[in-house]
């Protein structure tokens, strides 16, 4: 078997997983780091013993594909001049800042007949492989993404950075059309917002709300999921899911309480969980989801196949965050004709933090800094 020449752009945090772990791959063989920063280059080269480059151009005729790890707002440009130079890529989440740029790059990568795969790597955790063939026309979902502030994707806003995973999972759940998107959210240390809530209406029925936040004490990465069928839990951090599957006399409305005398009471609310609505643990693989995602992109190049996640999922996940993005931006916090409108519109007006007026743009109903997002 062929390896596939593979090269990894951007040395920040996720750039290094994805060497190291390349490096180590018997389907890829690791041809070279690029940054532009020579400590980040140098430091990744050292650790993998592969060449470190200052630029992409130096990768034509040495590599066939590559992972982009930069910043979200050099994506495009990125991945526009490597698609150019006849690389596969797998650009990591988001695709890119904006529906326009992702439509770009998708139309790019399919006129050079190139594989183009987005870095939704939850889609290989294996606390939602192990249940996600039980979650057939979900209709409710709850979902929370919390971590604390780690000072890196300052770039942008907690939607692109962390609920967008949220969305690609969800998106890859319902398959049905968004007909409705409500949301709101604040920024609380930056010039983006950091805790965002959002509702997702699909023409199937479904209802999702998702909650966002990288300025939490609590870490949490979690999904509820309801179907006509089922319920399951997943905890994407400790890699693990529950399901709960009603037994037939549930499902068929026949299970009728009144008729239970104190006795069998007693019992079930002991053994609910065991009787009428199983709760299982499901087995999970212990496997590591980016080395998964890695196999995945080398499996898609040489057999021809789409991706796990292709570069129209990783779009669509990013126009939904979009719809988000502008929701939260036209939300009034105090009803119709507010003057407090948007992320940055709270906790505190500029007066009260002791900003100039220059740093804010002000109209009869929006209070604006900066662009969310």
């Amino acid at each position: 078997m062929t390896k596939l020449q593979l090269a990894v752009v951007g040395a920040g945090h996720l750039g290094r997983i994805h060497a190291r772990l390349a490096s180590v791959l018997d389907e890829i063989q690791l041809v070279g780091v690029v940054d532009p920063v020579p400590a980040n280059r140098d430091q990744v080269a050292a650790e993998t013993g592969v060449p470190a480059f200052e630029s992409i151009h130096e990768l034509f005729g040495l590599a066939n594909a590559a992972v982009v790890a930069t910043p979200t707002t050099t994506h495009t440009d990125v991945a526009k001049q490597l698609m150019q130079g006849g690389l596969h890529l797998l650009i990591e989440k988001p695709l890119t800042p904006t529906v326009a740029e992702a439509d770009q790059l998708v139309t790019l990568a399919k006129r050079q007949q190139l594989t183009l795969q987005v870095g939704h790597v939850e889609r290989f955790n294996p606390a939602l492989t192990s249940v996600v063939g039980k979650l057939d026309d979900p209709k409710f979902i709850e979902a929370r993404r919390c971590s604390g502030y780690t000072f890196r994707s300052t770039d942008i806003g907690v939607v692109l950075d962390l609920m967008i995973h949220d969305i690609d999972v969800v998106l890859s759940l319902v398959q049905s059309p968004v007909t409705r998107v409500e949301a709101l959210g604040i920024s609380v240390l930056g010039d983006h917002e950091d805790v965002v809530n959002a509702r997702l209406h699909f023409a199937s029925g479904c209802v999702a709300n998702l909650t966002a936040s990288r300025v939490s004490y609590t870490p949490q990465r979690t999904m509820q999921v309801v179907t006509p069928t089922s319920a399951a839990t997943v905890d994407f951090a400790a890699r693990r899911s529950t399901l709960i599957e009603p037994g037939l006399e549930v499902l068929s409305r026949e299970f009728d309480t009144s008729s239970l005398d104190e006795t069998q009471k007693t019992h079930l609310r002991e053994h609910l969980f065991d009787d009428l609505l199983i709760r299982r643990e499901l087995p999970a693989l212990d496997t590591n989801a980016i080395e998964q995602e890695l196999l995945d992109f080398a499996a898609a190049i040489r057999t021809g196949t789409n991706p796990q996640v292709t570069g129209h999922a990783g779009r669509e996940a990013v126009a939904v965050a979009e719809q988000v993005l502008q929701q939260v931006a036209a939300h009034q916090w105090d009803g119709a004709h507010s003057k407090r409108q948007g992320p940055f519109a709270l906790p505190m007006t500029p007066a009260a933090i002791g900003l100039e007026n220059d740093d804010w743009a002000t109209d009869d109903t929006v209070i604006i800094r900066r662009k969310a997002g």
